[in-house]
Formats: structure tokens, C-alpha cells, sequence
């Protein structure tokens, strides 16, 4: 297995663990299968297992794991905080506290702050005295290293990114996105202040696996080395020095195999000129089939009227390339749940994001289209619900 380093020297496995996903049985965890693909991951070197508060089951399950085979002291184990839900400083604990339990733990070495999507939802943190229970947590060895992860824009990535001294973050990203969610831009801002950054989303979720077009399939397939396309977009993101670990939502012993072979020899610009045009002209392919041209690139930002443009495209190409209700679901994540309400029925087609548009996109008939689209009557229900909680008001997003 490949390592490499985190702010405090320690070493975590190129490949991570990402529980989400464990294998379920009549709609519960198998936990014989999985620990079975646990066991085989710790033999095969890996050492960093992500799970999450509200990931049904899965905190348990590895916990109990972890306890039965006597591996807590081998491995990492990152949960996250479900800031979304933190009404006061005893919540904060409450869940903590619950978390520890789950993990049969009594500390966690990577604590994130789950799904950051708007520097407000810190702000709220920071009022209730998110700062000190940190320091207390880790002067007391409860917390190793604290970190943040997020699903949203560049720029604000950026801002979360430098409004805390951060240990770590976690970012989705591949070379679909490589110009949205944080993007190249935010992997790199990361890495110039010297913090380690753990991808999630490799494959969006085995969509550039299981949903490739056409013309994509066949560029892999004639691949003269003989890569699938999991391994191209595996090896594309450990090609990068920014790249800490990438987790992988592995539910079987034959993938958990798969993926740490091509870990091993994955390193810092292990690709030549050939391999990348490859995966350009995969992102080409895919990107071909999207509703909309854009590239993510802000230029038609900001918008007067607050309007998330290069995001709410982001989700309407995904209507293309994923599904409706995976776009829709991602639209709910990074554009509709901000403090300040960005929805595409703001815009009044003033016109000045498309005079500065360098694809020359049509970009107020494409919004309409995409506001159809993305925010039927039960999603914009579910926002106005989602906002109200989040931010004690109903307006929408």
C-alpha cells in the first residue's frame, strides 16, 4: 500500500475505507460481510475508515469491528459532526458523546465538520463555541485532528478553507469535476497551506463507471494498457501531490482487491502525456452529453440578483450524466441550503452573465430550463423546510 502524510507526519493509506456503503442484508448491514472486507483491507494496508453520523448503521458496525478483531489501534478512523443539526454547545457534545459509543472508542483521529456547504453554517459553529470544544477536545486526546467536509462552490470552499486553522478537509472531486464542487482550485489551495485533502466521490458514486456514454466505454476499452475505467479515474486523482487519500465505497472483497493493487504503484505524477489526453478526452465524452457547456469557470459571477449560475448548471448536467433525482439531491446539498437564498427564479434577465460568458452560453433560456428541472413543488417544500431549520427562517433557496 501506498502512504502518504498528514500535517502531523502520521501516515494514511492512499486508499480509504468509505463506509457509506457497507453491503446490507433485508435492509440492515451484513456485518459478517463486512467484516470480512475489513479485515481484508486492514491485511492489504489500509488504515483510514470514513464513516459519518447520520450513515445508517455504519458507525456501529465498524465499531463493533474494530473491538472484536483488536484493530482500533491500527487504523484511522474519521467521523463527522452533524453540524446541520447543532442547536447548542451541549448538542455538540450530545453527539460526540454518542459517536464514541457507536465506535466503541474513547477518541477519533479525524473529526470533520459534516457537509459545509455556506461559511455561515461555521459562523453558527463559532457562536455556540465550536473553537474552544475543539481545543478542549484535543488537549484532552478525544479529537486527533480536525477537519471539514464539503460540498459546494469554489469560492466558498475557499472561504471555509481559510476561516480555520484547519488539520484536513475532505472535497468531492474527479476529473468530472475537476472544475466544479472545489475543484483543481481548492485541491491546490489546500495543498499551499499544507493541509491534506481525503476525496470522496472518486466515481461519483460508480457513475463514471456504471454510466459512461457511448463514445467513453470505447475509449476505455481500447485502452492499451488494459485499464477499466475505475482505474483511470483512480489513478488521475493519486497522479496528483494534492491528493492525500481517496476513499472508496467498497462492498466487496474482489473490489477492496482491485482498488489497492492499482494504489500500490499510483504515485505523484506516475502518468504520462498519453494517459492524461486519454482522461481528457474521456471528460470530453462525458461532458459532451451535458445539458449546458459550462465549464465552471465564474466568469458570468457574481450575479446581480445572487443567482448560483456555474452551480445550478453543475446539477443540471448531472440530470444527464447521473440521474434526475441524483441532481436534484445535489442541488439540495450545494446550491438551495445557503444562508442567502441563490435560486435560478431570481434571475430577471438583466443579461450581464452572458455578455461575459466565454463559451457564449445562452445562460437565461438554460436557468429556466434547469429551475424546471431541478426544483419541482416537493423540492422547493423541501428546501423552504431545510432553510428554516438551518436558519430559523422559510425563505428559499
Amino acid at each position: 500500500m501506498q502512504y502518504r502524510l498528514d500535517r502531523q507526519g502520521e501516515k494514511i493509506s492512499a486508499l480509504g475505507f468509505g463506509c457509506m456503503r457497507f453491503q446490507r442484508k433485508n435492509g440492515l448491514i451484513d456485518q459478517q460481510e463486512t467484516e470480512k472486507e475489513i479485515l481484508r483491507a486492514v491485511e492489504l494496508g489500509v488504515n483510514y475508515f470514513d464513516t459519518a453520523y447520520i450513515y445508517p448503521g455504519s458507525e456501529a458496525s465498524l465499531g463493533e469491528a474494530l473491538q472484536k478483531y483488536g484493530l482500533r489501534g491500527k487504523v484511522h478512523i474519521a467521523t463527522k459532526l452533524p453540524q446541520y443539526l447543532i442547536r447548542s454547545r451541549q448538542g455538540i457534545d450530545r453527539y460526540f458523546d454518542e459517536q464514541l459509543a457507536r465506535l466503541k472508542t474513547d477518541y477519533v483521529d479525524y473529526y470533520l465538520m459534516h457537509m459545509l456547504t455556506d461559511p455561515a453554517a461555521w459562523e453558527h459553529l463559532v457562536s455556540l463555541g465550536i473553537r474552544d470544544w475543539i481545543d478542549e477536545k484535543k488537549k484532552s486526546g478525544q479529537i486527533r485532528q480536525i477537519g471539514f467536509s464539503f460540498h459546494g462552490r469554489t469560492e466558498t470552499f475557499l472561504d471555509i478553507l481559510n476561516a480555520y486553522d484547519w488539520d484536513f478537509c475532505q472535497i468531492q472531486y474527479n476529473y468530472i469535476d475537476e472544475t466544479s464542487q472545489a475543484g483543481r482550485r481548492g485541491l491546490e489551495a489546500a495543498q499551499k497551506k499544507g493541509i491534506p485533502v481525503i476525496i470522496m466521490e472518486p466515481l461519483r458514486g460508480g457513475k463514471l463507471v456504471s454510466l459512461l456514454p457511448k463514445e467513453a466505454r470505447a475509449l476505455v476499452a481500447a485502452d492499451k494498457k488494459g485499464r477499466s475505467a475505475a482505474e483511470l479515474a483512480f489513478r488521475w486523482l493519486w497522479n496528483q501531490q494534492g491528493v492525500t487519500c481517496v476513499l472508496s465505497g467498497m462492498n466487496s472483497v474482489a473490489m477492496l482487491e482491485e482498488n489497492c493493487r492499482v494504489a500500490e504503484d499510483a504515485l505523484p505524477g506516475h502518468l504520462d502525456e498519453s494517459d492524461l489526453a486519454l482522461i481528457a478526452r474521456l471528460r470530453d465524452a462525458v461532458n459532451g452529453s451535458m445539458k449546458v457547456g459550462c465549464t465552471g469557470c465564474g466568469y458570468c459571477m457574481p450575479c446581480p440578483q445572487g443567482v448560483d449560475i456555474p452551480g445550478t448548471f453543475a446539477c443540471y448536467n448531472k440530470t444527464a450524466t447521473e440521474s434526475v433525482s441524483s441532481a436534484r439531491r445535489d442541488y439540495m446539498q450545494t446550491v438551495a441550503l445557503r444562508k442567502n437564498p441563490v435560486a435560478p427564479s431570481q434571475c430577471v434577465a438583466c443579461g450581464r452573465c452572458e455578455s461575459h460568458c466565454p463559451q457564449h452560453l445562452p445562460i437565461i433560456e438554460k436557468l429556466k430550463e434547469a429551475d424546471k428541472v431541478l426544483r419541482p413543488a416537493y423540492v422547493k417544500a423541501g428546501v423552504a423546510v431545510a432553510r428554516w431549520w438551518l436558519f430559523g427562517r422559510g425563505k428559499k433557496g
